[in-house]
């Protein structure tokens, strides 16, 4: 868990896909930078939409968003689920690993991704 300065925004990893996500993140500083880049942009509650955005393609999809590494290059991403938590802060979850987009638009893959994620429910667990 990452958590912003002020407590009001914080990133969590989905426990049912930590190991991959991690091991994804870790495998060299390269990720790991961008990634911390990544982060500090949404703990500091700006907007970037080429590296963090909203991936709502349908009703059922509400508050998915996917974090984006090397865009024109491997293309990975990192579907996530926004969420509060009973406390009233901002949590993002990083949900789900995609390795090398393909293609501009959404593939029926990346479809079937987003919608998994929209349909799931998290109980967070710590303290926020």
């Amino acid at each position: 868990m990452i958590s912003s300065s002020d407590g009001k925004r914080a990133i969590y990893i989905d426990s049912e896909n930590k190991e991959e996500i991690l091991t994804y993140l870790r495998q060299d500083n390269r990720h790991k930078k961008k990634f911390r880049f990544i982060t500090d942009i949404i703990l500091g509650g700006h907007k970037n939409t080429e590296l963090y955005d909203k991936e709502e393609i349908n009703d059922k999809c509400k508050g998915v968003t996917t974090m984006k590494f090397f865009k024109g290059q491997e293309n990975d991403r990192i579907y996530c689920k926004e969420i509060y938590s009973n406390e009233g802060t901002f949590i993002i979850v990083t949900a789900i690993l995609h390795e090398r987009k393909k293609s501009s638009s959404l593939s029926s893959k990346e479809k079937v991704i987003i919608n998994r994620v929209g349909g799931y429910e998290y109980e967070i667990q710590g303290k926020v």
